[in-house]
């Protein structure tokens, strides 16, 4: 895997910008803004500072309106570091939809979850260049890192459809950061360097006619353990889905950390 450059939709795009804004002159080039392309490399790092869990509950950070990020913090939290996953949910979705969809998944297993909103209709790096939602993302962690103590041995990233897709290619490129990613019937991974080792929980439902798997995670699961990647592969007769027990033993994988 190699760093990203900027895509040729992107490219098109800053093209499209500087000819409209010759076209229009001072007007136009005063609208027009660079678009933000980074190598999806996150910044964010847990706090040592941070000794107890002050959040509670499930609530917005508030970080923008509109589209914002939800934290959503177990019950009984006490003063020990606790497992985060970032959950990236999918096209069109949102974070409280993703939430929703892996039910009490999360609570039951004691991880605390940030699940972020997209900047747009799904994350930039599916179409175009990593770029706004890692600027993003690095923001809402930070807050999170703020008021909950997170282990940092059992802290990961996953996602269902194009947010799998979006938190394989984050978890293989910030591997020194999320140690666990897991991926609900992704799509494909997005190029990039690869840093640490982290391990992958991946599955995908046989009926899935959205993402089909023989053409996504039978295809993905072999590249990455040829690549020296431990990885966990539950199939499942189903569709384009997160099944309770799917996403019961995800969330307990991600809870272990390093325990056997």
């Amino acid at each position: 895997m190699t760093s990203p450059s900027i895509g040729q939709r992107r490219y098109g795009a800053i093209v499209a910008g500087l000819l409209l804004a010759l076209t229009c002159g001072d007007a136009c080039s005063r609208a027009f803004t660079w678009p933000e392309v980074n190598d999806g490399r996150l910044k964010a790092r847990p706090r040592a500072a941070t000794v107890t869990t002050t959040a509670r509950d499930q609530h917005a950070l508030g970080l923008e309106s509109g589209r914002d990020a939800i934290l959503q913090v177990p019950a009984t939290t006490g003063d020990e570091a606790m497992p985060l996953l970032v959950l990236l949910h999918g096209a069109g979705g949102s974070g409280e939809g993703v939430l929703r969809r892996v039910g009490s998944a999360a609570a039951d297993a004691g991880v605390a979850v940030l699940a972020p909103d997209s900047r747009d209709s799904s994350w930039d790096a599916i179409r175009g260049d990593f770029g706004r939602d890692v600027t993003f993302l690095d923001r809402a962690l930070d807050r999170v890192f703020e008021t909950v103590r997170v282990d940092p041995d059992r802290l990961a990233v996953g996602g269902f459809s194009d947010g799998a897709t979006y938190a394989l290619s984050l978890g293989l490129i910030n591997g020194d950061l999320f140690r666990r990613v897991v991926a609900f019937s992704p799509g494909f991974v997005v190029d990039g360097t690869p840093r640490g080792r982290p391990r992958f929980f991946v599955s995908h439902g046989t009926s899935d006619t959205i993402l089909p798997i023989d053409r996504t995670s039978r295809l993905i699961v072999p590249l990455l353990r040829q690549r020296g990647y431990n990885v966990t592969f539950r199939e499942f007769d189903g569709g384009h889905e997160v099944p309770p027990a799917i996403a019961r033993d995800a969330f307990v994988w991600v809870a272990a950390g390093s325990q056997p």
